[in-house]
């Protein structure tokens, strides 16, 4: 046995893999496949990935009166929030919720709070101090919702066709975050004429819209990135090489240090050599100063309009932003349980998210939410909460080194994505795709999330889609008594509003009843038990009532709802048996869930 397996084995049986549950824990639950070291390297690629999130975040956020009159300090004051809110929210979410998704305040976000909410150098309806304030009662809204389960509702009713288009579709909009120029290679633009546009040109021959007006597919910085970032980091995944991710970030941004080469990320321009300045401090920390506490209270009069309609904007936009991407997250390291819908430790992990968007307002951050990057470190391995407090800790130490780690160019991070993003996009052979009602509307989930650039507006596409042509035939089904139904309806995945649970948490359900442990989990296990069984919760519940006895195995595995068949119709043969009702769970006596 190496020192790698002694210290995986040693750090398992240790308090910290217990807490983890790491395998060989000795935790009733622990993860399979989970090794310290693996969560640790996880951890690092995650960081790496997101880094970009340091300098960046100074570009997208508002250039207000304040950034003009002192833009150096203001971008040094971002530029600490930004890692410190990173740090916070990352070991938090990692620690108490044991799940390896790491938090920064969000492109997406960051760039809709910029240019939409604040406008163009604070010229929008909203000051940058309100909009703050917006944000800062919105993470205590989020609070609330979380305390009170509504947010996990929301995650688990959301039909599963959609649920798993939005994994596929974050993986697009991955993909399309790698390729552009502000947080990838460069290798494609926007333009006039069409909405998106070949680049890969050096900045010079970009046009005032962005498109390149000459030069396209010549800039070496984007084939530096394909080649030692992308096929080389796809060789060593091929070949399972542990820290490909790692190995091509570091091997691109080692190369585009050094100035006076085709490839710097330091040109000699003013923006070249004022980060290069930067640069060269390696060590050093600046406070927050300007934007620390700037909160505007002052909500009345024309203003409390304005207020309102920042709050209510982010709260829609950033709880379906979150949502989306912490259960695809989820789902991405096997987190996710097919019974409930859910995944372990939710209520915690949303907890964390929605106390994060409160703090980080206070640091003049933009909301809070989980980073999509966090599948760099899922794709290394990671599967526990230690690669989320590792990334915590990266940040924590980029406090002190911003330089280094500010420094990383987008073309070592933009094909890390592009590969992120093919992975992720596999969940999409799990769609149902025999049935339009669950295929339309999964398909435009995953595409309208990386053309609008929004993880919000794909979920919400799909949601109205499934909800008007599933109810339209819902609709006709009951008029006709049956007689009218979509082809192939009985291919049509399993859907209902009573989902296993309900509304309520069941820390809320447990102190109603008195207990005084209600803090602690339901042990589903020792119910099982009870029930004479190990099969899904749905299952054993309809044995232990009996509800099974006499019926006849279905010879195909049908999941539509059925609700409103009608018992001899044609077309129907499983509705003539009288001892199916349908069942709590929806699911047929020997038909497998998908």
């Amino acid at each position: 046995m190496g020192w790698v397996e002694r210290t995986n084995m040693a750090m398992a049986k240790s308090v910290v893999g217990r807490h983890f549950r790491l395998e060989f824990s000795g935790h009733k639950l622990e993860r399979k496949g989970s090794r310290f070291l693996t969560e640790i390297r996880a951890g690092l690629a995650t960081f790496f990935a997101m880094a970009y999130i340091i300098s960046t975040a100074v570009v997208t956020n508002p250039a207000t009166g304040v950034y003009e009159q002192c833009v150096q300090e203001v971008n040094r004051d971002l530029v600490t929030g930004t890692a410190a809110i990173a740090a916070l929210t990352s070991f938090c979410m990692g620690f108490f919720a044991n799940m390896p998704i790491a938090l920064a305040p969000g492109m997406g976000l960051n760039a809709y709070f910029t240019y939409q909410v604040v406008g163009y150098h604070g010229q929008g309806s909203v000051s940058y101090q309100l909009a703050l304030t917006a944000v800062f009662v919105e993470g205590l809204i989020f609070v609330i919702l979380s305390l009170m389960g509504l947010r996990q509702w929301l995650a688990r009713i959301i039909p599963s066709s959609l649920k798993i288009a939005s994994g596929a579709g974050i993986g697009l909009y991955l993909a399309l975050i790698g390729l552009t120029y502000d947080a990838g290679i460069g290798a494609i633009t926007g333009g006039s004429a069409d909405p998106l546009q070949l680049g890969g040109c050096i900045p010079s021959l970009r046009g005032t819209d962005g498109s390149c007006t000459s030069g396209k597919m010549r800039n070496p910085t984007m084939w530096l990135g394909i080649f030692c970032g992308g096929i080389f980091t796809a060789f060593l995944m091929m070949y399972r090489v542990k820290g490909a991710v790692i190995a091509g970030i570091l091997l691109v941004s080692v190369i585009s240090w050094p100035r006076n080469t085709p490839v710097t990320c330091f040109p000699d321009t003013d923006i070249g050599n004022f980060n290069f300045e930067f640069f060269k401090k390696i060590v050093t920390f600046h406070p927050i100063e300007k934007v620390l506490g700037v909160q505007d209270w002052n909500i009345s009069g024309p203003q409390g309009a304005h207020f309102v309609v920042a709050l209510v904007t982010f709260l829609y936009v950033d709880i379906l932003d979150a949502t989306g991407t912490l259960y695809s997250m989820a789902r991405f390291c096997g987190a996710i349980d097919e019974d409930t819908g859910d995944f372990e430790g939710s209520a915690v992990a949303y907890l964390v998210d929605a106390m994060g968007i409160t703090i980080g307002s206070l640091f003049g951050s933009p909301p809070v939410t989980a980073f999509i990057e966090s599948g760099a470190g899922i794709s290394e391995g990671g599967a526990t909460g230690i690669t989320a407090c590792m990334t915590g800790i990266c940040f924590f130490i980029s406090l002190f080194f911003a330089p280094i780690f500010a420094s990383i160019p987008s073309w070592a991070t933009g094909c890390t994505l592009i590969l992120v993003g093919a992975m992720m996009a596999r969940a999409c052979t799990d769609i149902n795709w025999r049935y339009i009602g669950d295929s339309v509307p999964a398909f435009l989930t995953m595409a309208v999330m990386p053309f609008t650039y929004s993880i919000a507006y794909g979920l919400i596409t799909g949601i109205i889609t499934y909800t008007i042509l599933n109810s339209g035939a819902w609709v006709i089904a009951k008029a006709s008594s049956g007689r009218i139904i979509p082809y192939d309806y009985e291919q049509k995945d399993y859907w209902t509003y009573k989902i296993r649970g309900g509304l309520l948490p069941g820390w809320l359900k447990r102190l109603c009843k008195g207990k005084k442990d209600f803090w602690r989990d339901w042990d589903f296990d020792a119910e099982a038990e009870e029930l004479g069984s190990h099969d899904s919760y749905a299952m054993a519940k309809n044995r232990g009532s009996g509800m099974s006895q006499g019926v006849v195995e279905a010879p195909q595995v049908l999941t539509g709802d059925r609700t409103w068949d009608m018992p001899g119709m044609p077309g129907y043969p499983m509705t003539s048996n009288p001892n199916f009702d349908g069942g709590e769970s929806g699911v047929l006596p020997g038909s497998s869930r998908r």
